[in-house]
């Protein structure tokens, strides 16, 4: 029974992380900026970690299933 909203969480954790790190990936190689009005390397840098700690997230959540 519980199982279902890590599940969930997982799911959520997993898909935002993955498609931040997708459309960051997109902008920085279209040399896009990534937020307006930010140092570039400093925006897609911190998108990028937020991206991946997400992920973890995602995957922690999957493990305590």
């Amino acid at each position: 029974m519980e199982s279902g909203p890590a599940i969930f969480a997982g799911v959520v954790f997993a898909l935002f992380g993955g498609g931040l790190l997708v459309w960051t990936a997109t902008r920085v190689r279209r040399r896009e900026p990534v937020a307006l009005g930010v140092n570039p390397v400093a925006s897609a840098t911190l998108a990028s970690i937020a991206a991946v700690i997400a992920l973890t997230l995602g995957a922690w959540c999957f493990t305590q299933v």
